[in-house]
């Protein structure tokens, strides 16, 4: 068995996000923060055409990885051209290491405006055409999942990629089994350290070790200690800023829930991560 030097690694963060700057100042500060508490490597999944080359980019400057893909939040605006965008930059940077994934792709069944009959048709044609890409570029894919499960699970099970991770899991148990049956991890953040979170909280218990891997989703989805409610907010409180540098306390949250040690987990969710994303592996393994 190959042995790696211990690290936490983010298996989802948009450093690229607004909210880091458009210099990405911030994120830079804050990726050296999560380094010098442990987090080895971070994935940066692209959302849509236009940022293909910034989070290229910025995996190269910050020593991460990252995914390509078309979010389905982005589909609205998205053209078919993009498809053709995103097989070419797949092409192009096939020799890259830092490239692991296609991702961030999937449904979104949450959100009103994509729930009409032509916008989930729309969903679907992008979510089938980018896990043919992914087939095709022999890469794992990264699924955002709301309230869609049931048909991501549908559309694999025909065009099966051989593995990915569903980010932010919050399903049932069946679906996790479905997803694990298919190869997939589980992507654990920040929504399991609230204690309301029972489902999911019980899912990141009593799931197999081997089925979890861990994530931030910065900017988005903060841990309980950064979270600031409506009211909150309008009373002049401020948002906690979400980064890579909360991953080890989120670990540490989930470790609690095993009853593991937080040394135990780091070293599962990395080895789990690693077997799901060879190409990061592969990248800790040159270093």
């Amino acid at each position: 068995m190959v042995r790696y030097t211990a690290m936490w690694i983010d298996t989802h963060c948009h450093l690229d996000a607004p909210e880091f700057g458009a210099d990405h100042a911030l994120a830079l500060n804050l990726r050296e923060r999560a380094a010098a508490l442990g987090v080895g490597r971070c994935v940066i999944p692209a959302v849509e055409r236009a940022n293909f080359g910034t989070v290229r980019q910025l995996a190269h400057r910050l020593g991460d990885a990252y995914a390509l893909g078309i979010h389905p939040l982005c589909v609205p605006r998205a053209q078919d051209t993009d498809l053709h965008a995103l097989d070419a930059a797949l092409t192009e940077h096939r020799n890259d290491p830092r490239l692991v994934a296609v991702g961030e792709i999937g449904l979104d069944f949450f959100v009103p405006a994509l729930c009409t009959p032509e916008m989930r048709e729309r969903q679907s044609f992008f979510y089938r055409a980018q896990l043919r890409l992914a087939r095709q570029h022999g890469l794992p894919v990264i699924v955002h999942v709301r309230r869609s499960a049931d048909m991501l699970l549908k559309h694999l099970r025909e065009l099966p990629t051989g593995g990915g991770i569903a980010h932010a899991f919050n399903g049932s148990e069946q679906q996790a089994q479905a997803f694990l049956g298919l190869g997939f991890k589980l992507g654990f953040g920040g929504a399991v350290t609230f204690e309301p979170a029972r489902q999911l909280r019980r899912l990141a218990t009593e799931l197999p070790l081997s089925a979890l891997v861990l994530e931030t989703d910065a900017p988005d989805i903060p841990p309980h200690w950064l979270y600031a409610t409506a009211a909150e907010r309008a009373a002049g409180q401020a948002q906690g800023v979400n980064s890579p540098a909360e991953l080890p306390r989120i670990g540490a949250v989930v470790s609690e829930l095993r009853g593991l040690s937080a040394g135990d987990l780091m070293c599962a969710t990395t080895a789990n991560a690693l077997a799901v994303l060879p190409r990061l592996a592969a990248l800790v393994r040159s270093a």
